[in-house]
């Protein structure tokens, strides 16, 4: 099997899971130039990579002795950690007709026989990774989003309640100096940081739409109430 990949590399892998060594060499030739290849020999192989780095996607072997390519699919879906990785189940054209319908039930995305088109599987395995890539991109706006709003060690959305004066005499000077105080500490830069945030927001709304992924829409929503909440808090601050 192949050594993993260093966290936080750009590119995004692919594991691949065969018994035989000929389909594995077949299958990296294929999907080699798409991303970082890793390969398993057997299903208990197949999850112990997954549960020590990321995949966007995993081809597996329906015919595999051992735990076959079912049983490594329903186990990689029963496990919180790698039940969201898409798999393609790979199998030989003998192959009785309902293994289509098993497949699915265990939870996976496509079924190929072989011999298959590599063409037809380049393209398959790239819309996986394309989601995968705007999946993690999503996250880092969201992660890049939540350092924005808390830079001043507040929470979003919540302005600071200013003391009461002392009595009416010093008003006019406690709210001057209150006001000199306030722009001095204030960040410069934060109203181009909430537009920036605003940007980042939309960008984010339009990729998960985009992607078509599970549970895409109701992310989107959700953005799109935060780019809400953002301008709230800019309407707020302005006045």
């Amino acid at each position: 099997m192949t050594a993993p990949q260093a966290a936080g590399s750009e590119t995004a892998s692919i594991l691949i899971v065969d018994d035989m060594e000929e389909n594995l060499v077949a299958l990296e030739a294929v999907l080699g130039s798409l991303g970082h290849v890793v390969r398993a020999r057997s299903g208990e192989e197949a999850l112990k990579a997954m549960l020590r780095q990321e995949f966007a996607v995993v081809l597996i072997d329906v015919l595999m002795p051992g735990m076959n390519g079912f049983e490594t699919a329903a186990n990689i879906k029963g496990l919180d950690q790698t039940k969201d990785v898409p798999i393609i189940l790979l199998t030989g054209a003998a192959v009785d007709p309902n293994y289509a319908y098993r497949g699915y039930t265990v939870g996976a995305a496509d079924f190929l026989i072989k011999p298959f088109d590599p063409w037809l599987l380049r393209t398959k395995v790239n819309v996986f990774l394309d989601l995968f890539r705007k999946n993690r991109q999503l996250v880092d706006q969201s992660e890049q989003l939540k350092r924005l709003l808390t830079a001043d060690g507040g929470h979003p959305g919540v302005a600071p309640v200013a003391p009461a004066p002392a009595d009416a005499s010093t008003e006019t000077s406690y709210a001057t100096d209150h006001t000199d105080s306030a722009e001095a500490s204030a960040p410069p830069e934060e109203p181009d940081r909430l537009t920036e945030v605003v940007g980042q927001l939309a960008q984010a709304e339009l990729l998960l739409r985009d992607a078509n992924g599970p549970g895409g829409a109701d992310l989107a929503d959700r953005i799109v109430e935060l780019e809400q909440a953002v301008g709230r808090l800019m309407a707020e601050r302005e006045t």
